[in-house]
């Protein structure tokens, strides 16, 4: 008899117990009025729980559709200690696609959510209801103007907007102008592009310009021979005389801007002396090719266009 009364007394308490966990929710939202259609709804969800109880993260609704018109777009939960209890707070924004016609109410449904504490003799759950709430939509535009007697009244002017001036940004636009073109002057003297491409001190500019459209030729033999009378007259050019295989210790020595390259100008030397005094083209092309000589005149203006000339 005892037993059933100890047993009666623990089933009347069980429901209290229970009811205690959970010790109150709050729902806050930013304004509960003035929203239009597609609007973002802020709303803030406090939920004081006993220590040790978090939240089921999958009892927390999830983004989607809540109903034809309301959007859940994102939640956020925060949970802090506050001395012996614990708050839940979750951070939702729900989205309005109700396209209204007139100022109305409507309302937000609300939701259940399930928190529970792992202890040693097992895991404790409850249901922490959160209740719909109400926010007051408006319509973008009167369904209706008021009545007038002259159609063209509905109708508002066009705004005037002052004239623009356009001569100072003509005058600017030619002052850049002017500096673009003296920049590509410059930049064309450099690299000794168009009239600039005769200038004395820029012979293996010509150079590389005339091996550039050697290496297109279909007569490859032919257009090699060019290719190496081009690289000896940009020699000559440059050392301001006849300058042969024997000749190139001394040609570096007056001109050490091209120390760099003598490896080449060596193996030039040697297809040279190959094809013009042997007779042997084809030979000195599979030594040194028509891409090799392209090649050394890149390297040869480059190295003049570093030293300035």
């Amino acid at each position: 008899m005892r037993r059933l009364a100890l047993l009666l007394l623990a089933l009347i308490a069980l429901p209290g117990s229970l009811q205690a966990q959970v010790r109150s929710v709050e729902v806050r939202t930013l304004r509960p009025f003035g929203y239009f259609v597609g609007d973002l709804v802020r709303v803030q969800v406090d939920i004081m729980v006993d220590d040790g109880f978090t939240v089921q993260a999958a009892s927390l609704p999830q983004p989607g559709p809540i109903t034809y018109w309301l959007d859940l777009r994102d939640i956020a939960v925060e949970e802090t200690a506050e001395d012996d209890a614990r708050r839940i707070r979750l951070h939702l924004t729900y989205q309005s696609f109700y396209a209204a016609l007139d100022a109305r109410t409507l309302e937000i449904p609300g939701f259940a959510l399930t928190v529970a504490s792992d202890r040693k003799d097992g895991v404790t759950s409850a249901k922490a209801q959160v209740p719909a709430w109400s926010i007051n939509v408006s319509p973008l535009r009167e369904i209706q103007p008021p009545p007038r007697e002259d159609p063209t009244e509905y109708m508002r002017p066009d705004g005037r907007t002052a004239p623009l001036e356009v001569a100072p940004s003509l005058r600017w636009a030619g002052v850049f102008a002017g500096l673009a073109l003296l920049a590509l002057a410059v930049l064309a003297r450099d690299r000794a592009w168009g009239p600039f491409g005769r200038r004395r001190g820029r012979a293996f500019a010509g150079v590389q310009r005339n091996l550039r459209t050697l290496v297109r030729r279909p007569d490859h033999e032919a257009a090699y021979r060019e290719a190496l009378i081009a690289l000896h007259r940009g020699l000559d050019e440059t050392d301001g005389r006849r300058v042969l295989a024997d000749d190139l210790p001394a040609f570096l020595d007056r001109h050490p801007a091209y120390r760099q390259q003598e490896s080449g100008l060596a193996r030039f030397f040697t297809a040279s002396r190959l094809a013009f005094f042997g007779g042997e083209t084809s030979a000195a092309r599979s030594q040194w090719s028509l891409g090799d000589a392209e090649a050394i005149a890149k390297e040869l203006a480059a190295a003049e266009r570093m030293a300035g000339g």
